[in-house]
């Protein structure tokens, strides 16, 4: 069995700190070539996980979306705590309903959101997403066959009760957004298998953010921190951080 899974990362680098934050059923994974991209131009990044993200799926059903919060809120509070006085926040779908959470709770510079939903599937939906990746973390860890069909079975009896609560997570989010006066910058992959990709202009057109712009990858799916585009946005997120008003 493979131990190396993926952990949590805090890259410091100068006074101006971002919080990276990844999506549902995700992990620091999603961001970390963007973390260290941020390091080599003077950005601290800090990516924490998720309770139940990261480790193994049994560990996910038993979590929702308040602990969730919860994580996000501590990871904040954790930079704060280590003298970063001024923090934008950019999250990968999940992620970036978090980071719009945060800037409506928080004081923060700047958002950055990804392929972030404002419209939510099915939770029988959202649950097949869940089984497909409990069993793609079990063939990482080299489990034969056999044994992670029995486990996904496990899994798909157990359910996940949290999942109509992340849908109420987002709605309520969605429900906010125009109470945002943040600098905001959308970020969407034109060929989004996964979210709704509407869900940008949803966004867009609801911020009240004098500063905001809206950027369409085209050849990007959904993890688009990943995708064959990922150079351009990491030169497009530092060159909307540049434009913030860090002291």
């Amino acid at each position: 069995m493979k131990t190396n899974i993926q952990q949590p990362f805090f890259f410091k680098a100068g006074p101006r700190a971002v919080l990276l934050l990844h999506g549902f059923t995700g992990s620091s994974a999603d961001v970390r070539m963007l973390g260290r991209f941020l390091e080599k131009n003077g950005y601290t990044s800090y990516a924490p996980h998720y309770r139940g993200h990261g480790v193994a799926p049994e560990e996910l059903i038993k979590t929702n979306p308040s602990q969730w919060w919860a994580d996000v809120v501590a990871a904040y509070d954790e930079l704060r705590d280590q003298g970063y006085e001024e923090i934008a926040v950019c999250g990968l779908s999940l992620g970036g309903v978090m980071s719009l959470k945060l800037a409506l709770n928080k004081p923060v510079k700047g958002i950055v959101t990804m392929c972030a939903p404002m419209t939510m599937r099915t939770t029988d939906v959202m649950f097949e997403g869940v089984l497909k990746y409990a069993a793609e973390y079990k063939k990482y860890e080299q489990k034969d066959n056999t044994t992670i069909e029995q486990e996904v079975a496990a899994i798909r009896a157990a359910g996940m009760p949290s999942l109509a609560q992340l849908r109420e997570f987002v709605y309520d989010v969605r429900a906010q957004v125009d109470e945002l006066y943040t600098p905001l910058f959308v970020v969407q992959a034109r060929h989004d298998e996964i979210i709704d990709p509407n869900s940008a202009n949803i966004i867009f057109d609801a911020a009240e953010s004098t500063e905001k712009q809206l950027n369409w990858y085209e050849e990007a799916g959904h993890v688009i921190t990943l995708s064959n585009e990922k150079t351009q946005l990491h030169h497009d997120i530092e060159q909307f951080l540049n434009s913030l008003d860090w002291q």
